[in-house]
């Protein structure tokens, strides 16, 4: 598997932010890892071996990055308004730095100029990122893979709140989502996976409000509820990865 390691300065957070890439050409692919996680645990926890059949096969390009959660959701001892801003600028280096960088990547991988979206992929807390980036900018990331997320920033900042902590909480700011808001159609015309499972360590709930509230939108998102022994665990998620992947990338139907 064809692998870079990578550091790009993020004038939006003031500090150098670093990545590893997976992949010749293809879909770019945004992984964001775990809660607190960093940019190595694609390939630790074993996910790149699940994509490799997609990534060899030049199918997609995966660039996996740093969090910086135990700044912003897990430092709940500091006050909440800087760890919200603290969290918005990291959504901004994202779609403001580093989606372009992607785009001129692949362009030059390529040899075109790409010119098509990102798929956001994540798990656990990394699956409320990658949602809050698809569902805030499907200009940008046209997929979205998120697996057990939970998509009230209530579980990171409690009972505060105030407009950034709206503007990065999906079960919020898209139940405020105007019925002829533009990004309607957008959304109606990707694809993209929202799943949980049942069982042990999983919370669903947080997935059924979601749920509820694209469905009255009548926003198309694959919403999937896994069954009771499915937990909130690594083996599941391979499975799922390797379930939903092909409809992702338009391989199936």
């Amino acid at each position: 598997m064809e692998k870079h390691y990578m550091t790009y300065y993020s004038n939006v957070l003031c500090r150098m932010m670093e990545m590893n890439i997976y992949g010749y050409g293809g879909r770019p692919v945004l992984y964001i890892p775990c809660q607190d996680g960093r940019f190595y645990d694609f390939e630790n926890f074993k996910m790149a071996d699940v994509c490799s059949q997609w990534i060899n096969s030049g199918k997609i390009i995966v660039f996996s990055i740093d969090t910086i959660d135990n700044e912003t959701w897990s430092n709940k001892s500091v006050d909440p308004r800087w760890r919200i801003e603290r969290y918005d600028q990291w959504i901004h280096f994202i779609t403001d730095e580093l989606a372009p960088f992607i785009n001129d990547y692949v362009s030059e991988k390529c040899g075109y100029k790409y010119e098509g979206g990102i798929i956001s992929f994540g798990c656990s807390l990394g699956a409320t990122h990658a949602a809050n980036l698809y569902f805030r900018r499907p200009d940008l990331f046209d997929g979205l893979l998120a697996l057990s997320g939970i998509y009230t920033a209530s579980y990171g900042f409690g009972d505060y709140m105030d407009e950034l902590v709206y503007m990065n909480s999906p079960v919020d700011y898209m139940y405020g989502l105007p019925e002829d808001h533009p990004y309607i159609e957008l959304f109606n015309s990707q694809r993209a996976v929202i799943c949980t499972g049942q069982g042990p360590w999983e919370l669903p709930e947080h997935t059924r409000d979601l749920d509820r509230i694209l469905k009255s939108k009548d926003i198309h998102t694959w919403v999937d509820y896994w069954g009771f022994d499915v937990h909130h665990d690594w083996d599941w998620w391979y499975k799922e990865v390797v379930y939903y992947m092909p409809w992702l990338l338009g391989e199936s139907d």
